[in-house]
């Protein structure tokens, strides 16, 4: 029986923004199906069902081609060959097409005893969706070769009609697929740079790139304008938290000046004591005095707690949403700290990336908890701009909340580090090089929450960023997730 799509699991990977994988070592043609309905999926998340069948097409190609080198492995393995010596690549190629379709069962049960396997993998980043198809194979030299070859040939044909009536001559078949793909590419506007292959840690990684919509986009953009023009009427912040702000800033202060100032605030005294005494600063007894405690956090982490404490003020904490939210941020600020501080030994990033894990999901909470009234005011304005109302909701359950989250940010004049922390969590690698540290940390943070509250699998976290931390399997990832977890739950409960 064929297996059914889960649509809410692929519509919470193409919302979340994390990528979703399927592995197969044998690609039948009810998980071409399958993987084609997955495409569906995130195509209309996208706006962008037209593109559904030439997707379809390219994504096929790549698969049958993952599945195509891998039973090319195991035959010149029978076989004894070389697959890397020139002529017995030529004599393993004579007989290839003819010895495998024959008997293309048991070549595909040999790939599948040696672990050789097809994966894909969708992602959506908000402005791109990236298909990837891999398998463990690595492509040879000349294999990439032949690749860049066809992609060359496709300049010569000015329609993909041209190319379906011209015959290519290939000793290993038409050689029309990756002509096909290219100039399927081209008709939906995208350009062969779209298309890349590659070879990255065993693997062979054929990526198309698709962006989306331009007209969504811009719609997006302009709805997330509309809100933050909604939301206007918000203080930056409290007073009280602004004088304290300057005073920080200002080097003549004197900390007792400031510790007197923190002092008329009894909920932000509250939470720099609960900072001070937490797991963190392994004092080796409790803190009760606020001129201490201000000297132990300093100028840098009062002014980092001094956002997150703000943010909350503001923003609120009532509804059960918005504190599901906050209890959230909160674990992933504590995983976060301490990935910089125990992994990667990071120490001048422990208060950006403590903050930025409170602060990262500051867009959902905008939407949970800010003006009760903001949902029918941004689909009026949806309304009277033509502009599909769904999208308010794709920017509210979407990657998009990051957008905001981030626009807020820079409202309120917070530091880029925690401005880039709080837009590139969902899409680390599009950060600025000068912020990586903290956005990799946090996003790694708010992976790990995700993974525990069972919303992302294991396989669908950045393996570049898990190696980043040095995780380099599922085994040492689930141990950190587990230490972390009882870290965090004993803190919790004070214990």
């Amino acid at each position: 029986m064929p297996k059914q799509v889960d649509a809410q699991k692929v519509l919470q990977a193409a919302r979340s923004g994390m990528p979703l994988s399927v592995k197969t070592y044998t690609l039948p043609h009810e998980t071409e199906m399958y993987l084609e309905d997955i495409l569906a999926i995130f195509l209309r998340e996208m706006g962008r069902d037209a593109l559904k069948d030439p997707l379809a097409y390219c994504l096929r190609e790549l698969a049958v081609n993952a599945k195509k080198a891998n039973t090319k492995r195991v035959y010149f393995e029978e076989k004894t060959l070389d697959i890397l010596n020139d002529l017995q690549y030529l004599e393993g190629m004579r007989a290839f097409k003819e010895d495998t379709l024959n008997n293309i069962q048991h070549y595909l049960e040999k790939q599948k005893e040696a672990g050789l396997y097809i994966k894909v993998i969708f992602h959506n980043t908000g402005p791109v969706l990236t298909l990837q198809v891999c398998n463990n194979a690595e492509i040879t030299k000349r294999e990439q070769i032949r690749v860049f070859d066809r992609i060359a040939r496709s300049r010569a044909f000015d329609s993909l009609e041209e190319a379906l009536t011209t015959v290519i001559d290939d000793s290993e078949g038409a050689g029309l697929g990756i002509v096909i793909l290219i100039l399927m590419l081209r008709k939906i506007g995208l350009d062969e740079d779209a298309f890349d292959i590659d070879v990255t840690n065993g693997e062979t990684i054929a990526s198309i790139r698709v962006p989306m919509s331009e007209v969504k986009a811009e719609n997006l953009k302009a709805i997330s304008e509309a809100i933050v023009r909604e939301i206007d009427a918000l203080p930056r912040f409290p007073e009280n938290i602004m004088n304290l702000q300057q005073l920080i800033s200002d080097p003549d202060t004197e900390i007792n000046t400031i510790a007197r100032t923190v002092s008329t605030d009894p909920a932000f005294t509250a939470d720099l004591l609960k900072t001070v005494n937490s797991a963190a600063f392994m004092l080796p007894k409790k803190v009760d005095n606020i001129v201490e405690a201000v000297k132990l956090v300093g100028m840098r982490g009062l002014r980092t707690l001094l956002y997150s404490y703000g943010t909350q003020k503001i923003l609120g904490n009532d509804k059960a949403e918005t504190k599901a939210l906050w209890r959230h941020s909160y674990r992933t600020a504590f995983y976060a700290y301490n990935l910089a501080k125990g992994i990667t030994k990071k120490k001048e990033i422990l208060d950006d990336v403590y903050v930025g894990g409170i602060l990262h999901d500051m867009g959902k909470i905008i939407f949970s908890s800010v003006h009760p009234d903001l949902e029918t005011k941004i689909t009026a304005y949806c309304q009277n701009k033509g502009i599909p109302a769904q999208l308010f909701e794709d920017l509210s359950s979407g990657t998009n909340h990051s957008e905001i989250g981030a626009m807020i940010a820079q409202k309120w004049n917070f530091p880029d580090a925690l401005v880039e922390a709080i837009k590139f969590h969902h899409d680390p690698h599009s950060c600025s090089p000068m912020y990586q540290d903290v956005v990799y940390t946090v996003y790694l943070a708010n992976s790990l929450c995700s993974f525990q509250e069972k919303a992302t699998a294991y396989d669908q976290i950045d393996p570049r960023i898990l190696r980043e931390f040095a995780m380099q399997s599922e085994e040492q990832f689930r141990h950190i997730s587990e230490r972390l977890l009882n870290a965090f739950d004993k803190e919790a409960t004070g214990l």
